[in-house]
């Protein structure tokens, strides 16, 4: 995008998004651009870990989880004008379908994690929270990646419940995946 004029006005599209400099990375949020920074090791050693767990755990199953970068279209539309494309940390996504186009996630992906960095916090605990939310994401899990604790949200009844989890967190949208938190801590520690 540094090629591109920008002005701060400017509404963004995927259509937009899909002409620039694939270099740089950048997710869109009611039209407005978000440059995103290379994450920190301890994030990438966190993510490889859930990633690995997850990846596991739905071997033989119907469903796929994906890794950043990796682009999800909450509200897609036809001519590629939607105005939210995010690159959540990791995905799950239960059905085919919104997976039909080969490039990105078109809707809400069943789960979601986001990874906290110090220059993340507000974009996820609450702006892309809240697109989450608007989106029908079920399950949204921000992981602090000091403690690795994980508070999960759930949706129910058309808004997040949230809890806070230090030892282990256990999926409601993934019946049976449970993730031992001690377990991460001790692999990324080593």
């Amino acid at each position: 995008m540094s090629n591109l004029a920008y002005e701060l006005y400017d509404e963004f599209t995927y259509k937009d998004y899909l002409s620039w400099d694939s270099s740089e990375r950048y997710e869109i949020i009611d039209g407005i651009a978000y440059a995103m920074a290379s994450p920190p090791a301890q994030h990438q050693r966190i993510s490889r870990e859930l990633m690995a767990l997850i990846f596991d755990f739905l071997k033989g199953k119907p469903y796929e989880v994906f890794s950043a970068p990796f682009d999800v279209r909450l509200f897609p539309e036809e001519d590629s004008s939607d105005t939210t494309v995010v690159q959540p940390d990791i995905l799950v996504v239960c059905g085919p379908k919104k997976l039909s186009d080969g490039e990105a996630c078109k809707g809400a992906p069943d789960l979601i994690i986001e990874i906290l960095s110090p220059a993340s916090v507000m974009m996820d605990r609450k702006v892309k929270a809240e697109k989450y939310l608007e989106a029908g994401v079920k399950e949204y899990w921000i992981v602090n990646d000091n403690t690795l604790d994980v508070q999960a949200n759930r949706l129910i009844d058309g808004r997040y419940v949230s809890t806070v989890h230090k030892d282990s967190v256990v999926s409601q949208v993934l019946a049976g995946l449970k993730v031992n938190l001690d377990a991460i801590r001790a692999n990324i520690s080593a």
